[in-house]
């Protein structure tokens, strides 16, 4: 017999790792203990074969769990253990990972629904493979008295499931029953009303009413998917025109209103259960719900209270965020009746207290595989391992941008990127980011020693840094794209350089102007950029960025094509705009795709006018794109890449009734190529050992999937976990950051 000490690390507290050590060991013949600590699992124990155990802890682990390591050295038992025993948790802080929410598994699915089980038709049933977890926990380790469970009192038949080792509910801390646990109930005008909340919940939903709903990391607003009526409703006191929808079905629902492959079914099935894209496809449902695009959002249900919702409703869910348009999601109960009342007819609330703000993921399936766009429930605080070669980085914050906002906290060999905060232009999205720095701080015991941030002086983002006191790294914008698809991939850090194709809206350029559609080369320590597109003025600023017009007369402008420009936008102050970015006044020279998508856009007559939400235009434009076009023609030589040939075929299609379909993909088609050319060439000529493919107009997957065309034989670094958006900037920044601190 051997006595060996054996540390586990990695996404091991709340997962049912314990018990399942205590299961294997007694398999084992084993004798010792078992118990959680800040830096993740600790094992003690007497056996004869240590190596086929270690292998079992490795091979059979819960489905939560995730193992970074596995370290293993001998121990000396002051008394011979007689037994295997889970033993209680030990110390403070935080050096292990927190489990992420996991939906509903299948056996509390089926328990809910079985008439002869205590906890039929329960809300908040969940167990140690499912449940709440990040929008719980207080503090670490992860205990119930570190929950927001705190507050109900286990009754005997739950004390006896939490404490037995073979159930799966042993030490499942957000356990609870209807004796014991939260209550569910529905309310109007702030006043309960008796009888069964679900039934009355559904009966108002399909009378047409809107109604909050008290979810894991905040309240959704729903409403029936298929009433174009309580759909208009819904989007007029939200003040939310256009911006797509989120739905909530079954499979069998989803199957029914969307082409489903078997990747993306897998994608829905994850304990994740995010939010994924979808073709439309089969029974239409209202075009309210997405209007202008060819894909809808849908997520299966994710708790218990989601699975009964469904069930007696029937049908398909709108389910979108408890808020006003561009600020955080109500979490609170009094908070939603303050916020939200103007929008919902009826709360379902329960008293199990949310401690964090979540909105929910949302990924798609894309050419190169899967994808996330927004970080969120059942992704975050899940951590990323560090590329090889940042094995002695030290702990970094990175702030981020001001779009899309998420920080990021390197420790021990791992990055946290948080979830998605929300656009900084908001004063009370501004509030959360704070409290976010401050809750990720605590929460994983984090002493930055340096801080990273963009390089652009006006971010919100960049000043909360400045007055952080660290050391700061300040970060062009593209190049922490770079390094966050670099970071995505494992790229090692002495990997070698890497040509980025980083197209997107705007960020702040070395030279002063605004870029956004860049070729760079360079890696975590530097970078040159070595093309980019031909820059245009943005004539009224940020105003360029939600009237897609102004981009248009730009870019005709340049083009020679002064009087199509006069004749297609008559009615805009022509002149003005014109002398204004003539003399430079307010009028920023950018190299921009995302500008240049608004305006080939406009052009085709998307939305000319204005967007209602970010990205409508370059939305629609890729929704209305024939994928099969031939590429439009740009010029590419001396670094630059000049849209000008592209824009006058364009020009030329519309006087030739040529179908706007052709025109939009032979418009990505031809961009796509235009990049490819030079950074195929940087890899052929032995400048870059491959290409990496970031930025927000990488999301849009017939762009992905006409870049990998064009690259066939090169090697592509593309996002996964990360989004490519500016939710990825604070990894880039990170890693950029701890490349400077090695």
């Amino acid at each position: 017999m051997q006595d060996v000490r054996i540390r586990v690390r990695g996404q091991v507290q709340g997962v049912g790792f314990r018990p399942f050590v205590w299961q294997i060991a007694r398999e084992a013949g084993g004798k010792g203990e078992v118990l959680n600590d800040p830096e993740g699992v600790l094992i003690h124990i007497r056996l004869a074969d240590p190596a086929t155990f270690v292998a079992a802890l490795r091979d059979r682990a819960p489905p939560l769990a995730r193992i970074d390591a596995i370290e293993v050295g001998d121990h000396l038992f002051a008394v011979a253990p007689q037994d295997f025993i889970i033993a209680a948790s030990r110390g403070r802080g935080a050096e292990t990972r927190v489990t992420p929410d996991a939906a509903t598994c299948p056996a509390c699915a089926a328990e809910i629904r079985d008439p002869d089980q205590r906890r039929f038709g329960y809300a908040f049933t969940n167990c140690t493979h499912c449940g709440p977890r990040f929008t719980i926990l207080t503090g670490l380790p992860y205990d119930r008295a570190q929950t927001t469970m705190a507050r109900f009192p286990l009754c005997p038949d739950c004390r006896a499931e939490y404490e037995n080792p073979a159930d799966r509910r042993f030490h499942a801390q957000p356990v609870a029953c209807p004796a014991c646990g939260p209550r569910l109930w529905l309310e109007e005008a702030g006043a309960e009303i008796p009888g069964d909340a679900i039934g009355l919940a559904v009966e108002r939903l399909k009378a047409g009413a809107i109604q909050a709903i008290k979810g894991l990391g905040g309240f959704h607003l729903a409403c029936d998917a298929r009433s174009a009526t309580a759909i208009a409703e819904l989007r007029r006191r939200k003040r939310r025109p256009a911006k797509p929808l989120a739905l909530m079905a079954t499979p069998q629902m989803i199957a029914r209103h969307a082409r489903l492959s078997a990747p993306e079914g897998e994608l829905l099935a994850d304990p994740a259960a995010p939010i994924v894209l979808l073709p439309k496809d089969g029974e239409p449902l209202p075009d309210d719900l997405a209007p202008g695009l060819d894909v809808i959002g849908w997520m299966l249900p994710y708790t218990p209270l989601h699975h009964l919702l469904l069930d007696a409703f029937g049908g398909p869910l709108v389910m979108t965020s408890g808020n006003l348009s561009g600020e955080p999601q109500a979490i609170g109960n009094a908070e939603a009746r303050q916020k939200l009342s103007d929008f919902a007819d009826a709360f379902l609330m329960h008293d199990r207290d949310i401690a964090r703000r979540l909105d929910d993921s949302v990924e798609r399936i894309t050419p190169a595989g899967p994808m996330v766009l927004r970080r969120g429930r059942g992704r975050v605080p899940g951590t990323l391992p560090l590329p090889p070669g940042f094995e002695g980085a030290r702990q970094v914050l990175a702030f981020g941008g001001q779009m899309k906002s998420a920080i990021c906290l390197i420790k021990n060999g791992q990055a946290m990127l948080s979830q998605h905060l929300g656009d900084l232009d908001d004063a009370l999205t501004r509030e959360e980011y704070g409290k976010a720095l401050a809750d990720c701080a605590a929460l994983f015991d984090h002493r930055a020693e340096f801080g990273a941030c963009d390089l652009h002086p006006g971010y919100a983002s960049t000043r909360v840094a400045e007055g952080a006191g660290l050391p700061l790294v300040r970060v062009q914008h593209h190049h922490a794209h770079l390094a966050s698809c670099l970071g995505d991939a494992m790229w090692p850090l002495e990997g070698g350089p890497i040509a980025g194709i980083i197209l997107d809206g705007t960020g702040y350029g070395s030279d002063g102007t605004v870029w956004g559609g860049e070729l760079l080369l360079g890696d975590y320590r530097g970078f040159e950029r070595i093309a980019h597109l031909r820059p245009a003025p943005l004539p009224g600023g940020d105003a360029a960025n939600v009237e897609p017009w102004r981009n248009a007369i730009m870019r005709l402008d340049q083009a020679g094509l002064a009087e199509v420009a006069s004749g297609l936008f008559a009615r805009k102050p022509l002149a003005t705009i014109r002398a204004a970015a003539a003399a430079g006044v307010n009028a920023p020279l950018s190299s921009s795709a995302g500008r240049l998508f608004d305006a080939v856009a406009a052009l085709l007559g998307i939305c000319p006018d204005r967007q209602s939400y970010e990205g409508e235009a370059a939305m629609r434009l890729e929704a209305l794109a024939d994928v099969a076009a031939p590429p439009l023609p740009f010029a590419v030589g001396s670094g630059l890449i000049d849209p000008s040939p592209m824009i006058a075929a364009v020009v030329d299609g519309l006087r030739e009734g040529v179908r706007p379909g052709l025109l939009a993909g032979g418009f990505q088609r031809g961009l796509a190529r235009a990049f490819a050319l030079p950074a195929r060439e940087a890899v052929r000529s032995g400048r870059a050992r491959a290409v990496a493919l970031s930025g927000g107009c990488f999301q849009n997957p017939a762009l992905l999937e006409a870049v990998l065309a064009e690259l066939q034989g090169v090697p592509v670094l593309v996002h996964a976990r990360v989004p490519a958006n500016d939710g990825g900037l604070a990894l880039g920044q990170a890693l950029i950051a701890a490349a400077e601190s090695i």
